[in-house]
């Protein structure tokens, strides 16, 4: 166990942890203005390490905790890597991530989690970020709107901070928690040239290090971080699933959903 450095006293902003689970990026984009907003310095303990061993936090700065939602759940991988943290009561932020269709009991568990490895949950955040398969839903999210909105957030987090009056959030979500569903495995293309990347970049090791056009479906999480990293566009998941993922979303993610917000 590694144990975080005692940080300076609070006066407006604090030393903040993001513990982050985020394979493609729009989570981190999240968790980065909030932790901005919050913090006049950051350390990133980054859930995605395949080697990851977990850490010792005390109570001294706030840990903001992202995640995406996957089918309206928090990933299995990310969960069980935040259980690994211990919190000697540090307050927390938890923000899951979602592609404006709907994050369910993404939030709920990821709240959940925290208070069992000794966080305070002081606040939720529900925020939407582009989807990581079907791009034409949230796109460029999250935007300048949503950072206006995210940033006044943890203005008023930090406000309740200052005044002592930080309560647990009432966020919604159901227990026990909606099952989670399939995914999607990313194959390689003929494009692949095996430089290993998406191997040396699965949270999960799926992906063979020896043959990188390799992936263990049994393995993958389907969190689309290979599509994402690969310099070739080499690995991809097929054109007519992301076609029926896409027609399937169309009715819940074709308007846009704001963030929201629990205190």
């Amino acid at each position: 166990m590694q144990t975080a450095p005692a940080c300076k006293a609070m006066v407006s902003k604090m030393k903040i942890y993001k513990l982050l689970f985020s394979p493609t990026g729009g989570t981190a984009k999240v968790a980065d203005i909030l932790a901005n907003a919050l913090g006049t310095e950051s350390e990133t303990i980054d859930l995605s390490e395949v080697s990851f061993e977990g850490c010792k936090l005390d109570r001294e700065g706030v840990a903001v905790i992202a995640m995406p939602s996957f089918g309206g759940r928090a990933p299995k991988t990310a969960i069980d890597r935040l259980r690994m943290v211990q919190a000697d009561g540090m307050k927390a932020v938890v923000a899951a991530v979602y592609g404006n269709r709907e994050q369910e009991d993404t939030l709920i568990e990821m709240a959940d989690t925290a208070k069992e490895c000794g966080f305070e949950v002081i606040a939720g955040i529900a925020a939407v970020a582009e989807h990581s398969i079907a791009h034409q839903y949230a796109a460029g999210r999250p935007d300048q709107r949503d950072a206006e909105q995210l940033i006044s957030f943890a203005e008023m987090i930090l406000k309740k901070l200052k005044d002592d009056s930080a309560a647990a959030p009432n966020i919604p979500g159901n227990r026990p928690y909606k099952k989670a569903g399939p995914g999607m495995v990313p194959k390689a293309s003929a494009a692949c040239v095996s430089c290993g990347l998406c191997a040396a970049k699965c949270p999960v090791g799926a992906i063979d290090k020896s043959d990188p056009k390799k992936t263990d479906k049994n393995t993958c999480i389907n969190c689309m971080r290979c599509v994402s990293v690969c310099p070739k566009k080499a690995r991809t998941v097929s054109p007519l699933m992301v076609k029926a993922v896409g027609a399937a979303l169309k009715k819940a993610c074709s308007q846009r959903k704001e963030n929201q917000l629990f205190d």
